[in-house]
């Protein structure tokens, strides 16, 4: 069955799913951030950004900094495109209305631009986090498969015979907790399994542990034809950080470095935030945590769980600690900038001015490169 659904990919001129367990860099939407100079230092090979449609009513795709970013950057380095299609405020647009025709004009900006030059279009960024639960029904699966069929329209019109750009569905949240495994995920699994043109779907499992993202493997690579592939294009245990915030920081650090008796954890990261540390005493503060130190070769970890299913293309990792992650620091902010291979926020930059590594993972990154 295998062999045979491969000729059939191969004969309708879809190309097959090429990277094989990958481990590259993710900005998100932070563009301005990309530095090759980082990238060597790691190794990296893969680029993924994401590009906030609505943002094109007001600045053309061939204008916007991560279209721009990422197709430079594809020069020297494989490439991944996600198109966040928001939806915090508003249910989804009725098929064949003047907000849907709006928002399929966005694509049509963009497609021109990115089909065939960069290697993956991810259609969705966050679906059922970018939208209202009382929305996540149905009406979310006519919404983006809508969107997806006038992907593959396009690719098939303007790039259909070996075509550099793979298309896939992203992204999945949360499926750890059963009540987000729904008759919408369920149908959204099946059009990725029904349409040929897919090369497989997108998870950005963000946990409070590393076992919850075997079942989103497990969930997703059970619902995929046996040739598709699944990519992770973010992934965390964010919610494990979060969990330590509010806990006191080391007090034998604490009162190495001088800092205030009996400072919480999210106060030491903000001290570093308004006044970046050298790397020593950043570097001192996460080995003396224990909450951090005992999980400093996640990304080790949780790249053993991904490869061993057979089925991942390539994951990507946060990269580097952006504006937004930093922005307004304080006790209930969720702690994205711990996940950073670069603390360039945290850490004073080296002389060259590029970006100081974080010291946990970094070597991990370098020899998964391998």
């Amino acid at each position: 069955m295998k062999k045979l659904m491969t000729a059939c990919v191969a004969l309708l001129g879809i190309p097959a799913a090429h990277a094989q367990g990958a481990l590259g860099a993710n900005y998100n939407e932070h563009f301005e951030d990309v530095d090759s100079r980082d990238l060597d230092k790691a190794g990296a090979h893969w680029v993924r950004l994401f590009l906030t449609m609505p943002e094109l009513d007001r600045i053309p795709a061939a204008e916007h900094g991560a279209v721009q970013t990422i197709l430079k950057v594809g020069a020297r380095y494989k490439t991944i495109l996600s198109l966040k299609f928001p939806r915090n405020m508003r249910d989804f647009p009725a098929p064949g209305s003047a907000e849907m025709a709006r928002e399929t004009a966005w694509l049509d900006q963009v497609l021109p631009l990115v089909m065939g030059k960069i290697d993956m279009l991810v259609i969705g960024n966050e679906p059922y986090i970018e939208s209202r639960r009382e929305d996540r029904d149905l009406d979310l699966n006519v919404y983006y498969e809508a969107l997806a069929n006038r992907v593959i329209a396009y690719r098939k019109a303007h790039c259909a015979s070996g075509c550099r750009t793979h298309l896939y569905m992203g992204a999945l949240n949360r499926l750890d907790l059963e009540i987000n495994r729904t008759p919408s995920t369920e149908r959204w699994m099946a059009f990725v399994k029904a349409t040929p043109e897919i090369d497989g779907v997108d998870i950005h499992p963000h946990l409070p542990d590393i076992e919850g993202s075997k079942v989103f493997v497990d969930y997703v690579t059970a619902r995929m034809r046996p040739d598709q592939k699944f990519i992770s294009t973010e992934f965390s245990i964010v919610r494990w950080w979060e969990q330590h915030m509010k806990t006191p920081a080391s007090a034998g650090f604490v009162a190495k470095y001088h800092l205030p008796q009996g400072a919480k954890n999210w106060q030491v990261i903000k001290a570093a935030l308004e006044t970046p540390f050298p790397k020593p005493e950043w570097d001192a503060f996460l080995a003396a945590s224990p909450w951090f130190e005992d999980h400093k070769h996640y990304l080790r970890d949780q790249m053993a769980i991904f490869r061993a299913s057979g089925r991942l293309a390539v994951a990507t990792y946060g990269f580097k600690q952006a504006s937004s992650m930093s922005r307004n620091f304080g006790e209930n902010t969720t702690p994205w900038l711990l996940n950073s291979v670069f603390a360039g926020r945290t850490i004073q930059p080296n002389p060259d001015g590029s970006a100081a590594f974080n010291y946990a993972y970094i070597d991990d990154f370098k020899a998964l490169q391998k």
